[in-house]
């Protein structure tokens, strides 16, 4: 088989030196290299094919990158010069012609980032941004597939808005045009379009820069669907344009896609295989942020410390030091069910890198892999002041059967360990997690085992949903939905119940201390307070009137304004929120260099003692 492939590949290339002669001498070129090189070629290529074994005619004949480098290659100016036209399309509709576009998103942080990345695309041609549907030519919905609930909040929404589109046809300068984005986009693909009369556009999560043609086509009433998953796009050579520009913090995407296959998730089926964004164009956009001057940033990813940029190597980058040709260790008693990728620059020297930018920016991640927490980023999280000592360990299940069936690659006394681990090597760390009731099989000893290990690790942040099956995923194929939906919601009731106990007790031990909270902006449930972060990711309220506030170095006073660092003293918590009463005006390194000097201070008074 291969051989005739290498024959017909041989007789092509014969034809081929005689075809580029005909063609330079129908043009008037005349080479008398060229015609005595193709000459000699062709007589060969013949004489052997007739006179010699196949062998021989596949060994002697002239090679495929001996024919290009005799092979001229002639340039068509104008077509060169020429920009390619869609002949199906109406040029004039590749351009926004300020229409104005309204965005919704629904699910997780990366649908945040994913529709700044497409505000950015659309603004760059001729879309204009609108805060209310009512208002827009065009409506984007980014959506969320994970789980059947989330798909079922997005049709009830496209009701609404077909309304919208019924109302006032006839007022309307452009048609309005309606647009599924994401993941469930993805996942039901042009099913959409025929279940949802209202809607004109289906694009998945790697084809928005396409958005501009495929809007061009609703306008022509064309099909416009596009939901090919790519193996690379990143989307690094755009820079979302932020929806809110008043706020303090950002999301930065650096890698898309999961190869983790766990049974139950359909992400790596709508967001594809893993793939890692160039670090220096991550770098870049942390940089732009903070010039402009956001002051707390979010690494995201499906599985964001699995980042591994292979467009270089470490070797490659001045100042990293480490050896990325090796590979990333795994945390003990962890296991993938994809082969172990090495090289190129991996998440704890991104993580680094990041945090040096701006010593005064706030950088968190999420969201991780309990797998993929080496002692490297253990170590950076502990030394670093800006990197917040909050992290997300999901485990999905505390049992070992479950967890099995979930294709998760550990035990639960090995995720046990590495938070004994974590805790002692980062003292205060702030854990969350999430967790799925009823999944295919669960028993009640088995979501027994789930609330000890609730009980056991004390989340002071969890997010807790009951078990929905999704298509194409393994337990689908594999495994009956088994658990009724009744005790599913009963079961999420029972994680709730003892999750908000432990937080609870967990913020309590907070009250009286000093903690450092970075001011977000006025609260969304008391107008007369204001609201902001502690480096544990626990919201805290405090009141807005408060006189204005002494710096930490007695410098100055000054009123207490959004993307301030503020010291607090907590005075009541309940298990998502503390109150408190501002201290002093600080900064990130001015707090952190406080707080050790007062450590070291009690730690000299107990050893006199």
């Amino acid at each position: 088989m291969l051989s005739t492939t290498f024959l017909k590949l041989y007789q092509h290339r014969s034809y081929s030196v005689v075809n580029h002669y005909r063609k330079l001498m129908t043009n008037g070129i005349n080479s008398h290299h060229f015609h005595t090189r193709t000459s000699t070629l062709f007589n060969e290529s013949h004489s052997k094919i007739h006179d010699v074994s196949f062998k021989e005619k596949i060994e002697n004949g002239p090679s495929l990158g001996e024919f290009i480098r005799n092979s001229p290659t002639v340039e068509h100016e104008h077509e060169i010069q020429k920009e390619e036209l869609v002949p199906y399309l109406n040029q004039d509709n590749l351009n926004g012609q300020n229409r104005k576009v309204y965005f919704e998103v629904f699910g997780c942080q990366m649908n945040v980032n994913d529709i700044e990345v497409v505000w950015s695309i659309l603004k760059s041609n001729g879309y204009t941004k609108v805060n209310q549907a009512r208002e827009a030519d065009v409506i984007l919905v980014m959506t969320c597939a994970i789980r059947e609930n989330a798909e079922g909040k997005v049709w009830e929404r496209l009701k609404s808005y077909r309304s919208i589109k019924q109302a006032n046809k006839k007022s309307r300068t452009f048609p309005l045009k309606i647009g599924i984005l994401g993941c469930m986009a993805e996942r039901l693909k042009k099913s959409l379009l025929e279940k949802e009369q209202c809607l004109d556009l289906v694009a998945g999560p790697d084809s928005y820069k396409d958005l501009p043609r495929l809007l061009a086509l609703t306008y022509d009433n064309q099909t416009a669907i596009n939901v090919m998953l790519s193996l690379d796009e990143t989307y690094a050579d755009i820079s979302p344009v932020r929806l809110n520009e008043d706020s303090v913090s950002a999301f930065v995407s650096i890698m898309r896609g999961c190869d983790n296959m766990c049974s139950y998730c359909i992400v790596p089926f709508t967001r594809g295989r893993e793939r890692s964004r160039p670090m220096q164009s991550i770098l870049d956009e942390v940089k732009t942020l903070s010039d402009q001057g956001v002051k707390e940033i979010t690494l995201l990813g499906q599985n964001v410390n699995s980042y591994r940029d292979t467009s270089v190597t470490s070797h490659q980058v001045a100042g990293l030091g480490t050896n990325s040709t090796t590979t990333t260790p795994l945390v003990d008693g962890f296991k993938t069910v994809y082969k172990t990728k090495t090289g190129g620059i991996r998440f704890a020297e991104l993580l680094d890198r990041v945090s040096r930018i701006d010593p005064e920016m706030r950088v968190r991640f999420t969201s991780p892999h309990p797998k993929d927490f080496p002692d490297e980023v253990l170590h950076l999280i502990k030394d670093r002041h800006n990197i917040c000592k909050s992290l997300h360990l999901p485990a999905q299940s505390g049992n070992n059967e479950v967890l099995e069936r979930m294709r998760r690659g550990y035990t639960v006394e090995a995720y046990l360990t590495l938070v004994d681990k974590i805790r002692s090597l980062i003292p205060g760390v702030s854990l969350s997690s999430d967790f799925i009731a009823g999944f295919c099989g669960e028993t009640e000893a088995q979501f027994e085992d789930t609330l000890r290990l609730l009980e056991t690790v004390r989340y002071r942040v969890a997010y807790l949903f009951a078990y929905s099956m999704r298509e194409k995923t393994t337990a689908h194929r594999r495994y009956q939905d088994t658990v009724p939906t009744l005790v599913k919601n009963q079961r999420v009731q029972q994680m709730d119940i003892t999750f908000r106990r432990h937080a609870s007790l967990l913020n309590s031990q907070t009250v009286g201390s000093v903690q450092l909270v970075l001011v977000e902006g006025p609260s969304k449930k008391v107008a007369s307070q204001l609201c902001g972060r502690i480096d544990g990711n626990i919201k805290v309220n405090f009141p807005a009137n408060q006189e204005a506030l002494i710096g930490y170095d007695e410098t100055g006073s000054r009123p207490i304004r959004r993307g301030d660092y503020v010291a607090m003293l907590v005075t009541e918590s309940t298990s998502q929120a503390m109150r408190g009463v501002p201290l002093y005006h600080t900064t990130s390194r001015g707090y952190d260099e406080r707080n050790n000097e007062e450590f070291m201070r009690r730690n000299e008074e107990r050893v006199k003692q």
